[in-house]
């Protein structure tokens, strides 16, 4: 099939390279350059720089609304508009351009998860089976009719960023699956169920900080939900200390009190968790034996 690819991170990489394999991607459209960093550095795209590699036009509107960006899109002809993560909403005019429609890949099981951060959700609540959904798009927030879904388990130490990485793959996948049933018409669109729907919005810093008095399991899922960004943040001798990696432990007591420094086991409000990678504000990242030997953490005290 012809079609326009719309997304920006690294997310939609690989559904682009699959498609491309596969398919007449016409164009690339994905989100301006961005000035990244303390520096500032104007820095294109994920899907620019695959797009720039694989040979394929991008276009990079500021906004799909005006009338010179969808003048632009049609210039393509493209059959189907495939969507990944491309971080605008749609218009109508722009839906209605493909006769396939726009199909997104999103990274859930809708209804479950609409919006902006369905992957660390997931693992932030502690989520045993997550997945990946292609829908056609409308003018709602991930509202459109379903097409196909594909589950997949996540692992009890798994991090949000292990499972982006999987579910990106598991997306390119289901998007060939998907043009291949809408092109034969093996595929009947379905509706989602609104009274089922669940929420997500942007994550932020505000998440860092970890509350050693709540649960460890809960606190377990907060460090691997928020790695690697924003990553967990615990204030150590008075310093702000990002957690990167934590696993269950064994172990009770008064919540935030060192257990064991080899290996290093924190008690929570419930259980306890064995801190595995830090990093001290300003420096590189270390494992928690060599961050308790340099910053002489001893069992008994409290965080």
């Amino acid at each position: 099939m012809k079609l326009v690819y719309m997304g920006t991170p690294d997310f939609a990489v690989p559904a682009l390279k699959k498609l491309a394999a596969s398919h007449e991607v016409a164009a690339v459209f994905t989100q301006p350059d961005k000035p990244v960093g303390r520096k500032q550095v104007l820095t294109p795209p994920d899907v620019k720089v695959c797009a720039q590699e694989l040979g394929i036009p991008v276009c990079q509107p500021a906004s799909m609304k005006t009338a010179d960006a969808l003048e632009l899109l049609k210039s393509f002809e493209p059959e189907v508009i495939v969507v990944a993560a491309y971080g605008q909403i749609l218009p109508k005019a722009v839906l209605d351009v493909p006769p396939y429609g726009c199909v997104n890949i999103h990274g859930s099981l809708l209804p479950k998860y609409r919006g902006a951060a369905p992957i660390q959700q997931a693992v932030l609540n502690g989520d045993e089976v997550t997945g990946v959904t292609t829908m056609l798009m409308d003018v709602g927030l991930d509202t459109g009719d379903i097409l196909l879904k594909k589950e997949t388990p996540i692992g009890e130490n798994e991090t949000s960023a292990e499972l982006f990485d999987r579910l990106a793959q598991l997306g390119g996948d289901l998007i060939l699956e998907t043009l291949d049933a809408l092109k034969n018409g093996s595929v009947t669109p379905q509706k989602q169920d609104d009274s089922l729907a669940t929420h997500t919005s942007k994550i932020d810093k505000s998440l860092c900080p970890i509350d050693f008095s709540k649960p460890a399991r809960e606190i377990h899922n907060r460090i691997r939900g928020l790695y690697s960004w924003p990553v967990a943040t615990a204030q150590i001798h008075g310093k702000r200390v990002k957690i990167h990696k934590a696993r269950l432990a064994r172990g009770s007591g008064k919540a935030g009190t060192v257990l064991s420094v080899k290996p290093l086991v924190i008690a929570c409000g419930e259980g306890a968790v064995e801190l595995l990678e830090l990093q001290p504000e300003g420096k590189k990242k270390m494992s928690a034996e060599a961050f308790a030997a340099g910053h002489q953490l001893h069992a008994g005290e409290t965080l």
